[in-house]
């Protein structure tokens, strides 16, 4: 029999540890920020009872967010998220009890913003030292979940592959059962590869299998009813990987809606939450940023009137969110007249622009204006850049998953950008990086991508 550790019967008490945790977090925070703030480490009067109310408030909200479900192969990224909202939740309850009972006079407004900054750093920086502890401990061969694969042989190495590669998971293969017409075995000396369902039941049950993993298309409904069949008399947790790896896919998840399962393959990530945040973060950044370079903008609206005649501005219809067109804002680099026969894609480096056009290009300070079409809504700060209406239809169809940049708005930067891939060069390379960024949004990226805009610095040998 395989060792399993802690897995199933020892799972009790890993949740209890991290209950004692994150309550541990809250406790040592609270003191600590008594020493700082106000100078004393023994905390009295009714301190007690706040701290005591905030760590009831944590037991009764994390829950809530599936804080102590197993996170083995969850990103720190993710949890650190979760968390972050839980924290809100318990931060907004606390004011909320202050509030009812009437005594916010009785208690430090400095101690409680120090509290619970050091609240939240505290929990993050004890759930990170235990998840490090517990890679540790699986590395060494404890903590293990042992699986039995189930399914195709190319979809078995994948997984054999991947899991290999994430051996902090802690995830082994114990065996692997095929069930299609490939006549080659998964390899390893430690898996053996067994051909039919025969005895799979009473592998799982003599060796105290955690899982059987079934890795088959969505085509084999009735491979996958076999091998429920063949485990009905077993407790076994069972687990579906669709054959997908051949497909490019977005946010994909499984979900719920009127009781049935949906698997979600192509999606925005902008829905719910994340879509108001991000339109928070572009609004405020953009009034910032727009009031701190409106004499920029002021000067280089003057330079571009006393160097060329025409307007200021030069609007171009771009395609945006969802595919819908929107007038995008540049300052005017080159001459009126400069596309009267039509435009074409690239030769950036070719095209006619004024002394003063060329300058705010190289610099790509003829961008700026862009802040005005993301307090207007038509952009982000952070996304893939806009293309014009005859380009995308001409690219939908060459570039794979170029549509796929429209599940999220433009943006002025964006991860492409900052690796290199704009103006005139590969497509294809700037739509992975796209495609890239909307799989893995998130505010953190958005930030990183900002910085590296501006550490990077704004002259760019393809910003034409």
């Amino acid at each position: 029999m395989y060792r399993q550790g802690v897995v199933r019967e020892h799972a009790t008490l890993l949740n209890a540890v991290l209950r004692v945790v994150d309550a541990a977090g809250v406790v040592l925070s609270a003191w600590i920020a008594h020493r700082l703030y106000l100078d004393e480490w023994i905390i009295r009067d009714g301190y007690p009872a706040v701290i005591g109310v905030a760590v009831l408030l944590t037991a009764l909200i994390f829950p809530v967010f599936h804080l102590y479900r197993p996170w083995r192969g969850i990103s720190y990224i993710e949890e650190m998220r979760v968390v972050t909202f839980a924290w809100s939740g318990v931060a907004l309850g606390l004011l909320a009890f202050i509030f009812l009972i009437k005594q916010g006079p009785m208690f430090s407004r400095g101690w409680m913003l120090v509290w619970l900054a050091l609240g939240w750093l505290s929990i993050l920086a004890l759930r990170l030292l235990l998840r490090v502890a517990m890679r540790m401990l699986r590395r060494k061969g404890f903590n293990l979940r042992h699986i039995v694969l189930v399914g195709s042989v190319a979809m078995a190495r994948e997984i054999s592959e991947r899991l290999a590669a994430a051996s902090w998971m802690g995830i082994k293969i114990r065996a692997f059962y095929k069930i299609d017409d490939d006549t080659a075995e998964l390899g390893g000396d430690d898996v053996p590869t067994v051909t039919g369902l025969a005895d799979i039941a009473e592998l799982v049950q003599r060796e105290s299998i955690d899982q059987v993993w079934i890795a088959l298309p969505l085509k084999a409904e009735d491979a996958v009813k076999s091998v429920l069949h063949e485990l009905r008399n077993t407790t076994v947790d069972i687990r579906y990987i669709p054959d997908m790896f051949g497909m490019r896919l977005l946010n994909h998840s499984v979900s719920e809606i009127a009781g049935f399962p949906v698997l979600e393959l192509s999606v925005t990530p902008m829905a719910g939450m994340n879509r108001l945040l991000k339109a928070l973060e572009d609004r405020v950044l953009a009034c910032l940023i727009l009031l701190l370079i409106s004499p920029v903008m002021v000067i280089l609206a003057l330079g571009v009137k006393l160097t060329s005649p025409g307007p200021v501005f030069y609007r171009q219809e771009r395609v945006g969110w969802n595919g819908r067109p929107f007038m995008m804002l540049k300052f005017r680099s080159m001459p009126v007249d400069v596309e009267q026969h039509g435009v074409q894609w690239g030769g950036g480096k070719e095209k006619t622009t004024t002394s003063f056009g060329a300058f705010i290009r190289r610099t790509s300070l003829d961008e700026l204006p862009q802040f005005i079409n993301v307090l207007k809504g038509d952009m982000s700060i952070v996304g893939p850049r806009p293309e014009r209406t005859v380009f995308v239809e001409q690219f939908k169809d060459e570039v794979p998953g170029y549509m796929k940049k429209h599940l999220v708005k433009a943006g002025i930067t964006g991860w492409a950008q900052v690796n290199g891939w704009r103006g005139d060069t590969d497509l294809n390379k700037r739509i992975e990086h796209d495609l890239y960024y909307i799989e893995h949004w998130s505010i953190w990226l958005d930030l990183k991508i900002i910085a590296l805009t501006i550490f990077k610095g704004i002259n760019n040998e393809n910003a034409y």
